[in-house]
């Protein structure tokens, strides 16, 4: 039986891997399965029936259970800290960070395969393990790298929508743009036309987002290339997996890229529901729009400065300090910069987390990878310096709740690395990533028949009369 939790048993079961040093150990709550068969929608089809009566259950037994109070600091704070959303996918800690199927980003690059012995987890090995709750073997992982490579085409009137907009248009425009124009192609709209029964709403919708992951590089690596590369345009790979093949496209030959490309894809893929892309898309889906214009809607969000937008904000903020200060900027050098930088009423970009309150382990395991690969480049270099000065300063002046690096604080110095120096289009490749996850989930709201999502609002009036009550 695949391995799902409870919120009682995931407490209990965390407090537990806390302890436990070895990954032998540190997943052996973890049902790790592996099955015979190579294709991942039969094993959907037989976890969807024992889910969907898990649910039944759920709602039958707990649906008067009260999971928390809530304040008006939540109603006008962005519905922070409230309760309100069913994502099977991930659970994001405030400490621990994001766990994968209950997985921590440590466990994933120990027990997902990977395209060489030590190498990064391919994605395509956490697309299964998100959509199944189980790890898969190097054959399944190989099995689904074909479909994906199967199902990676695009009509040439994506390519003509994307080209009547001007080469100018920021990067994320442009590909969601893309995205859109794949819509025509959906076969979640076709059925639903045809009068699908609601049982079977997740069978289109499998399709539908197994051809959008396949296919959102594509049209990534058509926007770069259309922008940065005179419209020079680089086939697929049929040998390389989707990290491999997606660097491939966009121009980049080196093993090292590509293994930073399999690490970026799978670290940026999910993060729990709340955030504002994974929500976005799973409220559009929601009203039973289908996973292209529930994806595009998503990419809408993710294009916002206050969160996908701040990886490419990150890397010009450490190119002005360069500018400005030399690559050889002291501590106490970088301390004033970014005194100054908040002193000017701006923020430090890639610091800080809605929900997390330690460094974010996404942020480590890019750290790691620097200190394998590149440890002597001069941007890696002022990021440690940064580490350890920007921290101590958000503590100082006491209204940041974390100081911490998140996510964004790194990738862009990688990346930047090997080649891929063009800022304004980092958030295409989190928006590649995040597919992963959305389209996941996606499909197990069909499943789950989730319903459409319509919360209360209030006005200010009535908060006011609410709370002369109380």
């Amino acid at each position: 039986m695949v391995f799902y939790r409870s919120v009682s048993l995931l407490s209990k079961l965390r407090s537990r891997a806390v302890q436990q040093s070895n990954v032998s150990n540190s997943v052996r709550w973890l049902q790790v399965q592996t099955s015979s068969g190579l294709d991942l929608r039969s094993e959907l089809q037989e976890l969807i029936p024992e889910q969907q009566d898990r649910l039944k259950k759920i709602k039958s037994e707990y649906g008067k259970v009260q999971l928390g109070n809530i304040t008006v600091d939540m109603v006008l704070g962005g519905m922070r800290g409230m309760t309100g959303l069913l994502w099977e996918t991930s659970l994001l800690d405030p400490d621990e960070g994001i766990r994968f199927r209950g997985l921590s980003i440590p466990e994933c690059q120990k027990v997902l395969p990977a395209a060489k012995p030590g190498g990064e987890p391919l994605p395509e090995g956490l697309l299964w393990l998100l959509l199944t709750g189980k790890v898969p073997s190097k054959e399944q992982v190989n099995s689904l790298s074909q479909e994906l490579r199967s199902r990676a085409t695009i009509p040439d009137h994506v390519y003509k929508t994307i080209d009547a907009l001007p080469v100018t248009a920021h990067p994320m425009t442009q590909f969601a743009t893309g995205v859109m124009a794949l819509q025509v192609q959906s076969e979640f709209q076709k059925a639903y036309e045809k009068g699908i029964h609601k049982s079977k709403f997740w069978e289109p919708t499998y399709e539908d987002s197994m051809n959008l992951i396949a296919q959102v590089p594509l049209v990534a690596a058509y926007v770069y290339r259309r922008m940065y590369k005179n419209g020079d345009t680089i086939p697929k790979d049929e040998s390389l997996d989707y990290g491999a093949n997606f660097a491939h496209m966009l121009g980049f030959s080196s093993s090292e890229m590509h293994e930073l490309m399999r690490l970026y894809v799978t670290i940026h893929s999910d993060h729990e529901g709340g955030n504002v892309s994974a929500h976005t898309g799973h409220l559009v889906a929601s009203a039973l729009s289908d996973p292209y214009l529930s994806f595009a809607a998503a990419l809408n969000g993710l294009a916002g400065p206050l969160h996908g937008l701040a990886n490419q904000e990150v890397l010009l903020w450490i190119k002005s300090v360069v500018e400005e200060c030399g690559e050889n900027i002291s501590k106490e050098q970088l301390k004033d910069y970014v005194w100054k930088t908040l002193n000017s009423g701006k923020v430090v970009p890639g610091f800080g987390h809605g929900v997390l309150r330690k460094t974010d382990p996404r942020y480590t395991c890019q750290r790691e990878f620097a200190m394998k690969h590149l440890p002597e480049d001069p941007l890696f270099q002022l990021v440690s310096k940064l580490y350890e000065v920007v921290p101590p300063v958000l503590t100082e002046l006491g209204k940041v709740k974390n100081p911490w690096p998140n996510v964004d604080a790194h990738s862009g110095v990688l990346l930047n690395y090997y080649g891929l120096t063009e800022a304004r289009y980092y958030t295409v490749l989190f928006g590649v990533s995040r597919a992963l996850g959305i389209c996941s989930q996606l499909i197990w709201d069909r499943a789950l028949g989730l319903p459409l999502e319509r919360p209360k609002s209030v006005t200010m009036e009535w908060l006011e009369n609410q709370c002369k009550k109380a």
